[in-house]
């Protein structure tokens, strides 16, 4: 149990350029993993090592280290703060035990650090709050703490204050020992007398501090209340306590590419974060869902814990990232995947120090590992001991957002392409790949333009593939607006047996997204009962293909309602042939028209930004339905025409600096106003030509 309590899980998590992979570069450096302090610029960092990461200045996919700070064991999981590689983010911060939420300090709380507070929130992670970049030009600690305040709850508060601003930032004060640190070029932290210009400010906020600790405690609050002098053990035993119990949440502050204060963060990491032993148990059930099963991290317990991560290399394999739950996992053996009912078996357990990786003997409960080469096993998974068979239930990737058709460059390459997608698939499951059977195209689906053009760049890299990417086709419908009643009469002699089928439907337009209804009216036998399926089957058959671009026929209502028959050359197949002819004579005079799908869009952004993205959504023919408040963002509700929004994803980045995200999903069909419709259907039938 002694080093269950010495383990430390944490996510550093943030919006994208907030400083996080920074910060991770910095502890390192400190606890003498690195040589040098490794900077994003300059493409030497040990957490972003991809060849897509180093281009773009930026992670795009969650990175592990484990390594020991002042004899605690420390992972540290540095997540995507781009809102195109979120989804990651997502799945890994299930695995962590504490989240440190990285702000801007001239930016400020920005549209991904609420994401993360909310994902810190759904899974009851304790966070700390630090405050980066204050050696940058109009960079404002009050200023984005107040920013903090307002959008975040539980309250923050004020652990450090920092010396000096902007270029003469040298330095913080702890608040709680009431000691100040100014750091060497190198990050080694000097103590020294708090300035005399700070004292004032200094006294202010400690006073708050204890005041806000003090209320995590109602013996405490009491003695402080009563005028009674706070010891710095009681203080520092009620700190950890507001900060467990999510009372409050912590904030300190630095500048992670000077490196002042990454290494009093790392001392609060081992003094306050939470190990597994003080981490909320994660809720397991039986294999049906129905019952709770108790899982403690208790190495004496049989083994189970969760796939949260995979990665695919195609030389190495595919390496599998999981967290142990409850039990001891040994350095090879077999567990029971009760997500696929299957066995596993491996030979070498591994902990990931950046993009190289170490084998262990055994994990504990809490331990983050990798293991190589599993069969079956992918992210989402749950792995245990068959003699305690559970689940863990996993969270759900985001949502895609941008969808492209995706074909091989090179003649040959097609198959190449499904294998090479589905191995990236099981790296990273924001992306979804699909055949639209209508279209006849591949579509790859993801969470921005960025997204899937990092995922073309891999797909080149890692297996040799390279694909052309194009604006989906619109899965266009017809419909009709007019009542008409028409024969379908078939009729053909061939020697022997003819053919024969008589048949006289009303057609009628049906509410919108009724579908197909088709009502048998015939009376006195006028076709046998046996023929008339057949009817309805060939309407449908032939509904398939409107009359003007080809696209299906939807929402109408067919009556049939007389006819005729011969009694030898009737048949099934004739009469499908005259329903069909009798669709075919019918849609010509029904006032056929064009459907296009429309989709329900939800845009999350600043209120600076909603002129812009109001006007924006009208230029697409949007039907705005209201606005609703999510924190400091607006929310505006529209219905938008699926063809004005696929490219939705990088024209909102742009129109918001980033600031801004957005969900949609299919909402129904609605008639393409006329003049939009005769340059659709020119184009289709061109192409069609």
């Amino acid at each position: 149990m002694e080093k269950i309590a010495k383990l430390r899980n944490v996510a550093i998590v943030g919006h994208g350029g907030s400083g996080k992979t920074s910060i991770a570069e910095a502890m390192l450096y400190n606890a003498g993993i690195t040589n040098r302090l490794g900077r994003v610029e300059d493409g030497n960092t040990v957490m972003d090592f991809e060849p897509e990461e180093l281009k773009r200045q930026t992670s795009l996919s969650s990175a592990f280290y484990q390594y020991e700070w002042r004899k605690n064991i420390i992972n540290i999981i540095d997540t995507p703060g781009d809102q195109n590689f979120f989804s990651d983010t997502k799945l890994c911060m299930q695995a962590a035990d504490g989240a440190i939420v990285v702000i801007d300090a001239v930016d400020g709380v920005k549209f991904q650090t609420e994401q993360a507070w909310d994902l810190a929130d759904e899974f009851n992670l304790v966070c700390v709050i630090f405050i980066n970049k204050l050696d940058r030009e109009r960079g404002d600690f009050l200023r984005t703490f107040e920013d903090a305040t307002k959008s975040f709850k539980p309250k923050p508060v004020i652990l450090q204050l920092p010396i000096g601003k902007e270029a003469n930032f040298k330095g913080v004060v702890d608040l709680v020992g009431m000691k100040a640190f100014t750091y060497d070029g190198n990050g080694k932290a000097v103590q020294c007398d708090i300035p005399s210009d700070m004292q004032e400010q200094v006294d202010i906020e400690r006073e708050a501090l204890v005041e806000n600790i003090a209320e995590a405690d109602d013996e405490l609050l009491e003695r402080y209340l009563e005028g009674e002098t706070i010891s710095d053990d009681d203080l520092n035993t009620a700190l950890k306590t507001g900060i467990l119990t999510r009372k409050f949440v912590p904030v300190l502050c630095g500048s992670a590419t000077l490196n002042i204060g990454p290494d009093l963060l790392a001392d609060f990491i081992n003094n306050c974060m939470p190990s597994p032993l003080e981490k909320a148990p994660i809720v397991c059930t039986d294999l049906d869902g129905q019952n709770e099963i108790d899982s403690n991290p208790d190495p004496d317990e049989p083994f189970a814990g969760f796939v949260f991560k995979t990665v695919a290399d195609p030389y190495a394999g595919r390496l599998t990232i999981l967290k142990v739950i409850s039990g001891t996992l040994g350095g090879d053996g077999n567990f029971l995947n009760t997500s696929k009912d299957t066995k596993e078996r491996f030979s070498q357990l591994l902990i990931i120090t950046g993009k190289e990786q170490k084998p262990v003997d055994q994990a504990l409960p809490g331990s983050i590992v990798a293991i190589a080469k599993l069969k079956d096993t992918a992210t989402g998974d749950t792995i245990c001991d068959p003699s305690r068979q559970l689940k863990i239930k996993c969270t759900e990737p985001l949502p895609p957002l941008i969808s492209f058709a995706i074909s091989a460059k090179n003649q040959g390459d097609e198959d190449k392409i499904y294998i090479s997608l589905t191995k990236l698939m099981e790296e990273d499951t924001a992306l979804k790949l699909d055949r639209n059977a209508e279209t006849k195209e591949i579509l790859i689906s993801g969470r921005g333009q960025v997204h899937i053009e990092a995922m073309t760049e891999k797909l080149k890299r890692k297996y040799n593939v390279e694909v052309l990417l194009n604006t989906p086709k619109v899965p266009y419908r017809e419909t009709i607006k007019k009542k008409v009643r028409v024969q379908g009469k078939h009729k053909k002699q061939s020697g022997g047996h003819g053919q024969f089928g008589d048949c006289w439907v009303q057609i009628e337009p049906a509410p919108r997204g009724a579908g197909f209804e088709f009502v048998d009216a015939i009376v006195g036998g006028a076709i046998p009962k046996t023929y008339i399926p057949a009817v309805e089957k060939g309407v449908i058959e032939a509904s398939q293909k409107g009359v003007l671009a080809g696209f299906p026929c939807v929402d109408f209502k067919v009556t049939l309602d007389d006819g005729s028959y011969h009694s030898v050359d009737s048949s099934e197949m004739s009469f499908k042939i005259a329903g069909a002819l009798a669709f075919r004579n019918a849609i010509k005079d029904a006032k056929p028209v064009l459907l296009e799908p429309i989709m329900k869009v939800a845009v999350i952004a600043p209120d600076d930004f909603m002129g812009d993205i109001m006007g924006d959504l009208n230029s697409r023919r949007g039907r705005v339905l209201g606005m609703d408040t999510k924190g400091k963002n607006q929310v505006i509700n529209a219905n938008v025409p699926m063809s004005e929004i696929l490219t939705y994803a990088p024209d909102m980045r742009s129109m918001t600096g980033g600031r801004g995200m957005f969900t949609m999903e299919f909402s129904h069909y609605d008639e393409v106003p006329a003049q939009i419709a005769e340059k659709v259907i020119e184009t289709i039938n061109k192409e069609n030509e």
